[in-house]
């Protein structure tokens, strides 16, 4: 039986290696989906420049807010992002990802966060994405955020001036960190 494993796997090891060329025409041609939903735009900016720095004619985006049909089948990549918001991250993701938790894992997944809390955004970034797709995600980003005040309505705008003390628009975005999230999905090695 050992016999036997072992040689299946020194098998499929010679195979991988044996024509690289296919591996690297099959992850050009391996489709991406960016699900995400946003309320005042910056989650929607974020997939986009995802999607410039992935093979664009491969990848496309889903604003959960449309309620788009999406068939996950169609997809090798997803990428799953969402803001918060007093502590949450939006409706629309949380159900994606209740409705698809099966499929996802069985799916190449990335997840992003964006999020001005520094101080608690990590936890903040765990208790809204399950574990369970944390730890099957290739890349876990919390990519920064935006305050954009004419995208606020008035009781936003006095919150965000009460808790953080900002009262202008301000980006603070990461864009490291969504460049090792775009590496991560299209890292070869991990197909």
């Amino acid at each position: 039986m050992k016999t036997t494993a072992l040689t299946l796997i020194i098998i499929l090891s010679i195979s991988c290696q044996s024509n690289p060329q296919e591996t690297v025409i099959k992850n050009k041609n391996m489709k991406t989906a960016i699900v995400y939903a946003s309320n005042h735009g910056t989650t929607e900016k974020v997939a986009n420049l995802i999607r410039e720095k992935l093979d664009s004619s491969t990848v496309e985006i889903f604003n959960l807010k449309k309620k788009p049909i999406l068939d996950l089948s169609n997809y090798e990549n997803i990428i799953i992002g969402g803001s918060i918001h007093a502590g949450s991250i939006q409706s629309e993701v949380k159900k994606f990802i209740k409705e698809h938790t099966v499929s996802l894992m069985e799916k190449r997944i990335a997840l992003y966060l964006c999020c001005m809390n520094e101080p608690q955004e990590k936890e903040e970034f765990n208790a809204n994405y399950p574990e369970l797709l944390r730890n099957h995600s290739v890349y876990n980003a919390i990519v920064g955020g935006e305050y954009i005040f004419e995208k606020m309505n008035f009781i936003e705008k006095f919150l965000v001036r009460k808790i953080s003390g900002v009262s202008v628009n301000t980006s603070k975005l990461r864009p490291i960190e969504i460049e090792n999230l775009v590496n991560a999905i299209s890292n070869e090695e991990d197909n």
